[in-house]
């Protein structure tokens, strides 16, 4: 059991550092041939700390493990809803532009309904649903661009000015040097991915719980570390906003593009294997969770402005109940 847990913790290792050399020489080279800056932060930065959902997703669905590829993309949302932006409002709430959370909130809430219509009318996905659903997540990349051009470039702004302060102590690399944190970075976390899946399953089942308990918990958590730590690096820096729409951004991803992806690949079934009062614990519990959360968590910004530390506090107890649940019961 050991050496499983161990190598459970080198796939996270490897899913962290692999997204973190993948996006410095994806920027470094998108900044080498002089693409906007407002396309590097809308797709390059947002999608590479996505990539760790994404590898993990598909990798699970190529071996037709549906309880990780499930687990993970749902597990991710509630993680990153209820831990990762609860941390930041409870710690520093403050005001936040409407306006810039109306595009992800709604694209969020539309993917979502979709992806749960299908659940609860099919108990699962068929492939057109998957191309749907990366569909949808090449027009919101167009909207955003469009919408950031449309503001007079503030979001730009703000971003570059993250980005600029992150990277400012970091000496410019080569060509090849980029070239080479890209493809070591998509091999470590291709590496890593694989590693969680297979030790993750052997641990589910040593633990004598289903796969998508450990999806939805131990590495949700895993694949939501870069967000994690790219929300406290925000909030350090005084851009607790911005760390907020980052969150719904990533929330999207996971359904549009995370399980976009894994369906595409290999259609599934929702995880049945653990059940209450005689019904399906996913169609219960997660999936409504999922609506609960993200609706706690966009709606106060949304018509007040502004984020209220007893809503983090609120939102920290949710994901406390939720992962003793999956365990305990």
């Amino acid at each position: 059991m050991l050496i499983p847990v161990l190598l459970f913790l080198l796939g996270f290792a490897l899913l962290i550092k692999g997204g973190d050399w993948f996006v410095d020489g994806a920027t470094g080279i998108a900044e080498r041939f002089h693409l906007p800056e407002l396309l590097i932060g809308a797709t390059v930065v947002s999608i590479g700390t996505t990539l760790p959902e994404v590898m993990v997703s598909a990798q699970a669905a190529l071996q037709n493990n549906s309880g990780i590829s499930y687990g993970n993309a749902i597990g991710s949302i509630i993680c990153n809803a209820s831990l990762i932006s609860a941390i930041t409002i409870a710690i520093k709430p403050g005001t936040v532009k409407k306006q810039s959370l109306i595009l992800p909130t709604t694209a969020f809430f539309l993917a979502f309904s979709f992806y749960a219509i299908l659940a609860y009318l099919n108990g699962g996905f068929e492939r057109w649903n998957g191309i749907v659903l990366l569909s949808a997540f090449v027009i919101y990349i167009i909207l955003s661009i469009m919408q950031m051009k449309k503001n007079g470039g503030e979001d730009k702004e703000e971003i570059a000015e993250v980005v600029e302060e992150e990277i400012e102590d970091k000496k410019v690399n080569s060509l090849a040097k980029e070239l080479l944190l890209l493809v070591i970075g998509a091999i470590a976390i291709a590496f890593g991915a694989n590693l969680l899946v297979e030790n993750g399953t052997i641990i589910a089942s040593a633990l004598g719980v289903p796969d998508s308990v450990i999806g939805l918990t131990m590495v949700a958590l895993g694949t939501s570390l870069p967000e994690l730590i790219t929300a406290i690096t925000a909030l350090m820096k005084g851009h607790g906003a911005l760390s907020l729409g980052n969150v719904i951004g990533a929330n999207l991803f996971n359904i549009v593009l995370v399980s976009g992806t894994a369906i595409s690949i290999s259609p599934f079934r929702i995880p049945s294997e653990k059940m209450i009062a005689g019904m399906n614990s996913s169609l219960v519990v997660d999936i409504p969770l999922v609506f609960i959360v993200m609706i706690l968590l966009c709606l106060p910004p949304l018509f007040k402005g502004k984020l209220y530390r007893l809503q983090g506090i609120l939102l920290l107890l949710i994901y406390i109940a939720f992962t003793a649940y999956q365990f305990l019961f």
